[in-house]
This record gives structure tokens, C-alpha cells and sequence, in this order.
């Protein structure tokens, strides 16, 4: 379903739309916290191809899906309460195959003291979305918002 490989970085240097270098975790992401990764082939995914891209399902992943994002204020309500019980069963449901660094790369001693947790679907879908949104901290009372 795929092989590990090394991850790549590029060499090429980084644009004038980053004026810092050697500040923020995300620079050289996802280096920081792993240095391998697997490369799923045909309609595999995940961290160890083990999953159907989305949209795939089937033994082999090639069985075509058709997956609609409806409005919720479309729903019906025994259908928005379905929803919510989804909702309320991520919140609840440890993920299966991801941990969130508790600390950054600087605390962790550059990689050698891991510092992770467990989380939860729900909060994992929440960290991911601020990860990659939050302001860069540059130290002290220093932020980058750009």
C-alpha cells in the first residue's frame, strides 16, 4: 500500500514573506517532530496507508464514494440529531493515530525529550486548525501575525 521513506526538505531559501528563520516549529514542518513518513500509493492514505483517500472505500480502496457536505440548517431534525451525537462521540473518543506536541521543539531539547499527548478526535480536528493558524512566536513579547 506504500513504502516509508525519508521526509525531503526543500533547500531552496525561504522568501522575503519570511523575514525569521529558526523561530517557529512550522518552518521545516513536519521535520520537527518525525524525519520519516510513509508515500501511499493508488487510493491509500494515513500514517501507515492503512486507510481509503477520501471520497475511496472498499478492501482495496478503489470503490468510488460520492460524499456531499450538506448545510446544517438543511438537515432534518432527526438528522441534526444524529450530527450531534457524532459530535459528542468525538469529543469522547481518544484518537486512534495522532498525539499533539505538549511543548515545542526548543523544550523538547531538539527532539530528544518527546513531549506528546494523547487527544481526542474532536480536539485534535481543533488543534490541527490553530497549529496552522496561530501567530509565529518569536520569544519574549515578540509575535509575527503575518
Amino acid at each position: 500500500r506504500g513504502s516509508c521513506q525519508n521526509i525531503l526538505l526543500s533547500s531552496a531559501p525561504p522568501g522575503p514573506q519570511f523575514p525569521f528563520t529558526g523561530v517557529d516549529d512550522r518552518e521545516s514542518w513536519p521535520s520537527v517532530f518525525y524525519n520519516r513518513t510513509c508515500q501511499c500509493t493508488g487510493n491509500f492514505m494515513g500514517f501507515n496507508c492503512g486507510s481509503c483517500k477520501f471520497g475511496f472505500g472498499g478492501p482495496d480502496c478503489t470503490e468510488r464514494r460520492l460524499l456531499v457536505r450538506r448545510n446544517i440548517f438543511d438537515l432534518s431534525v432527526p438528522e441534526k440529531d444524529k450530527f450531534l451525537a457524532y459530535l459528542t462521540l468525538a469529543k469522547h473518543t481518544t484518537s486512534p493515530d495522532y498525539v499533539i506536541p505538549t511543548g515545542t521543539y526548543s523544550q523538547m531539547n531538539n527532539g530528544s525529550t518527546p513531549m506528546f499527548n494523547d487527544i481526542n478526535v474532536y480536539d485534535l480536528f481543533v488543534w490541527t486548525h490553530y497549529y496552522v493558524s496561530r501567530d509565529a512566536l518569536l520569544g519574549g513579547s515578540e509575535i509575527w501575525r503575518d
